[in-house]
């Protein structure tokens, strides 16, 4: 059972983790290079992060009570490994959880306040300023979360050294 909940808390990490590094590198560079517009490949990529905040508030999940599992039968001297495991994937996901239910609607209510498209209003807009504060705040929370997933890979990748030796 300890194998399966193993693939289980790999498949739910390495999808969220590999999601966001997708996300940051390859989805939103190409949208907002190669779209026509900045709105049109605002559209594109914040509909993606909205979907993908689902999907790792799953993986999240999935991976929280995986662990929690594998915890209860761990040898006492892996079991700090499990733990700071659980702690940086708890504060991925509540970073992940404060992006798509506090952030992302503040933003979707600035699009709206600007009349729809950001790019259209003046750089001092209420409204375009507020978004691009939150903007900010949302790829600096999103990098952090990925950084915690590293850090969370690295500890597994140590935990299976450590059942070799």
């Amino acid at each position: 059972m300890q194998g399966v909940f193993r693939l289980l808390q790999l498949l739910a990490m390495v999808t969220w983790a590999g999601g966001l590094i997708f996300f940051a590198f390859v989805l939103a560079p190409t949208a907002f290079h190669t779209l026509p517009t900045i709105h049109l490949a605002g559209e594109i990529v914040g509909a993606a992060l909205k979907v993908f905040d689902i999907v790792a508030l799953a993986c999240g999940a999935v991976f929280l009570i995986v662990t929690a599992l594998m915890f209860g039968k761990a040898p006492m001297r892996t079991r700090g490994r499990y733990e700071m495991e659980f702690l940086l994937a708890g504060v991925m996901l509540l970073g992940t959880a404060y992006i798509h239910w506090n952030v992302i609607p503040r933003m979707d209510a600035d699009m709206a306040q600007a009349g729809g498209d950001t790019s259209k209003v003046e750089a001092t807009n209420p409204a375009k300023l507020h978004f691009d504060k939150l903007h900010a705040l949302s790829e600096r929370v999103e990098g952090f979360v990925m950084l915690l997933s590293f850090g969370v890979l690295f500890l597994m990748s140590r935990e299976q050294l450590a059942l070799e030796e």
